[in-house]
C-alpha cells in the first residue's frame, strides 16, 4: 500500500481533530490518560482509518486491533466514532456511569475486540487471534498496540518468545515508544536496553520508524505485511503528550486531569475551541 501525499494531509488533519476531541472529553470528566492517548494518535488513526479491513464487527475475516495499552482508550473511541461504530456525539460520555466509553476498553463497546486494563495481556490475546484466523483460513491481520512501559511485564516476553515458534506472519506488534511511563522515564523505572536487539533475539522482524510521521508509519506497516517468515514488531518512536507543548515528554500527564487554564492552552495550540 502506497499512501499519497494528499491522503497523508487528510490523516494529519484527522489526528489534529482527534487530539482536540480526546482532550475535550478528558477535561470534561476530569479523569483519563492524555499523554499516551496523544502519543498513539497517528499509529491508531493510520491503522483504523486507512489500512485495516474494519468495515463490520461481525465479519469473521476482519482485521483485528488489540489495544493492549488500554489507558489510551479515548483515542480508540474517537477512531471508532469516525468509522461509524459509535454515535458521533458520544465522546462527552467518556468514563461516565453506564457509558459505552469506559476508562479502559470493554467488549460491550462496538468495535472493541478485547477488554484491556491489566497491562501485558494484549500480545498473548493477539497471538491467539492470529493462530485462530490462520486455522480458519482467513488472510486477516492482527495488530497489537503496546506501550513501552508495558514491556516491563513478563507475559509480554512469553508471547514474544512463542509467536515466532508458530510463524505468525499475520501478527504485528506496534510499540508506542514514547520513553515515558506512569511515574517516570523508562530509563528511570526499568531500562529497556537495546529494544531492537531484544525483539530480534526473540525472533521477530524488527522495524523502526517515527511514530508521528504517517508516511513513515505506512512504509513500516508495508514492510511488516511483506515479511512472511514470522511476526513483525514496529518500534514507533513517539512523544508522550504529542501536540501539546507542556505535556510532551512529561510523566505527570500520563493520567492527570486537565485544569481549565491548561485546557485553554492546549486548545490554542491544537486549534480547538476552549470552553
Amino acid at each position: 500500500m502506497s499512501i499519497t501525499n494528499a491522503r497523508v494531509c487528510e490523516l494529519e488533519e484527522l489526528c489534529r481533530k482527534f487530539r482536540v476531541d480526546v482532550l475535550t472529553a478528558i477535561h470534561g470528566i476530569q479523569s483519563g490518560h492524555p499523554g499516551g492517548s496523544l502519543s498513539v494518535c497517528e499509529i491508531m488513526t493510520l491503522l483504523m482509518q486507512e489500512r485495516m479491513n474494519l468495515q463490520r464487527t461481525d465479519d469473521p475475516a476482519r482485521d483485528r486491533l488489540v489495544l493492549s495499552k488500554g489507558h489510551a482508550a479515548p483515542m480508540l473511541y474517537r477512531n471508532l466514532i469516525e468509522k461509524g461504530f459509535l454515535p458521533a456525539d458520544c465522546m462527552g460520555s467518556l468514563r461516565r456511569i453506564d457509558s459505552l466509553l469506559q476508562g479502559h476498553p470493554s467488549v460491550h463497546t462496538p468495535g472493541v475486540e478485547i477488554p484491556a486494563g491489566p497491562l501485558g495481556l494484549g500480545l498473548s490475546a493477539a497471538q491467539g487471534m492470529a493462530i485462530a484466523l490462520r486455522a480458519q483460513g482467513h488472510s486477516s491481520r492482527v495488530w497489537a498496540i503496546l506501550g513501552d512501559g508495558e514491556l516491563d511485564e513478563g507475559c509480554i516476553w512469553e508471547a514474544a518468545m512463542s509467536a515466532p515458534k508458530f510463524g505468525l506472519n499475520n501478527l504485528c506488534a506496534i510499540v508506542d515508544w514514547n520513553g515515558v511511563q506512569l511515574d517516570g522515564t523508562n530509563d528511570e523505572v526499568m531500562p529497556l536496553g537495546d529494544l531492537a536487539a531484544k525483539w530480534a533475539a526473540f525472533g521477530w522482524n524488527v522495524i523502526e520508524c517515527d511514530g508521528h510521521d504517517i508516511a513513515a508509519l505506512d512504509a513500516a506497516m508495508d514492510a511488516a505485511e511483506a515479511y512472511v517468515n514470522g511476526p513483525s514488531v514496529i518500534l514507533a518512536k513517539t512523544v508522550k503528550g504529542k501536540g501539546v507543548s507542556f505535556m510532551e515528554g512529561k510523566a505527570a500527564w500520563h493520567g492527570k486531569a486537565i485544569d481549565a487554564e491548561s485546557f485553554a492552552t492546549a486548545m490554542k495550540e491544537l486549534g480547538g475551541a476552549a470552553e
